[in-house]
């Protein structure tokens, strides 16, 4: 096994053409998140896949991947994240990362850790794979089984965890938090380091497609999202030059939207299953954006020139108070999606915002709470075949 690992590499800051009279610029894209398929063994609650799952039978094929790479490539992205559902239900995956590493994007392959076999993560770094990201669902074996809906999956992921180490492969734990696990962030990134893993993220659920239908099954206090926050930078000082901790906050207690994908249109892009590619991996949740496919535009023209990425991109949209805010620049006027998801307006300040006249009704939602069963994510019935599980 040749393990060619790479830097990030160089940086693309400028903008490749600016409207006139307005402050509106696109910029060259940084990365690419690659939805290979939406098949996947788990059912995480979570998950950030649209409700509406995308069939096999439209899955873009190994030749059509390889050019989209290439043509991201030259638009100036830099990483291309291959991700799913679980990328290795493809059985071209081996291939598609060779397509990656041709392109000259930094590979990252982003496993529930149940889809890929030791043997084949060897296939895939001799490919050229640069980096893995498994997920991890909880500490404690019982409930991060239940929490992802397959019985078994922490011990495989443990299991795919130490063979990406043994490889040499740099590992990044992606810890998504939530009310049955977030006394436990602390256990998590032991855990982490257990593994050998340089990078941990630890991520509060971001309400939107299934994550929204269990929002109050999963949604935490606002005490326990503090005490997570403290316990998180008493965790960097701790372990500072063991491993990096990256954290995001839960929205719904912030006082500032996050910069959702660095402003709509302006770093990242997301390309479906099946060709479409979208500005962020929830924009198909509003009504109305036309998203055009690879299959029938290039990259560089869906980027600079389909009306989806056009929509929000920039500042002359924005509504008051975003248009006259100092922070218009820095938050984007928040998420497009979740903006849409709590008031029905894709164009109205997102509602985290304090200055939002909406943003009362936060508390009211987040208080929400339910007992009840998670619904999990799973394909349509009379599609459940589509999922396979390596041996």
């Amino acid at each position: 096994m040749t393990n060619n690992k790479r830097p990030l590499g160089r940086s693309r800051t400028e903008p490749l053409m600016t409207s006139p009279g307005e402050r509106n610029a696109t910029y060259a894209p940084l990365g690419l998140l690659a939805e290979l398929t939406h098949r996947c063994p788990l059912g995480c609650p979570y998950c950030s896949n649209p409700v509406a799952l995308e069939p096999r039978k439209g899955e873009l094929d190994t030749a059509t991947w390889a050019r989209v790479f290439r043509e991201a490539a030259a638009l100036g992205v830099l990483q291309v994240h291959l991700s799913g559902g679980e990328p290795g239900a493809r059985r071209d995956l081996v291939d598609i990362v060779a397509a990656a590493r041709a392109a000259g994007l930094y590979g990252n392959l982003i496993t529930s850790g149940v889809g890929i076999t030791e043997a084949s993560l060897g296939k895939l770094a001799d490919a050229g794979l640069d980096h893995v990201q498994i997920s991890i669902q909880d500490s404690i074996p019982a409930s991060a089984d239940v929490i992802a809906g397959y019985t078994g999956a922490f011990a495989r992921k443990n299991a795919l965890a130490h063979g990406v180490v043994r490889l040499g492969l740099p590992l990044t734990v992606n810890v998504v938090v939530h009310r049955a696990n977030i006394e436990r962030v602390g256990a998590m990134v032991e855990l982490a380091l257990e593994l050998g893993a340089s990078r941990v993220e630890i991520a509060h659920v971001q309400y939107y497609g299934w994550a929204l239908a269990n929002r109050a099954i999963l949604m935490p206090e606002r005490e326990q999202v503090a005490r997570a926050a403290a316990e998180v930078e008493e965790l960097r000082q701790r372990h500072h030059g063991r491993i990096v901790i990256d954290a995001v906050v839960p929205d719904y207690y912030a006082r500032y939207p996050k910069p959702c994908v660095g402003g709509w249109g302006r770093r990242s892009l997301n390309v479906t299953p099946s060709g479409k590619v979208l500005p962020c991996h929830a924009a198909e949740t509003i009504p109305g954006l036309t998203f055009w496919n690879v299959t029938e535009h290039a990259l560089g023209d869906i980027w600079q020139n389909s009306p989806a990425f056009r929509a929000f991109r920039g500042t002359n949209w924005m509504p008051e108070p975003c248009a006259s805010c100092a922070r218009r620049d820095i938050d984007f006027g928040g998420c497009r999606c979740q903006a849409f998801a709590l008031t029905g307006d894709a164009t109205a300040t997102d509602p985290v915002c304090h200055l939002s006249p909406r943003h009362a009704e936060l508390a009211t939602l987040a208080a929400e709470r339910s007992e009840a069963a998670y619904t999990y994510r799973r394909m349509p019935a009379g599609r459940e075949a589509e999922v396979e599980t390596p041996a």
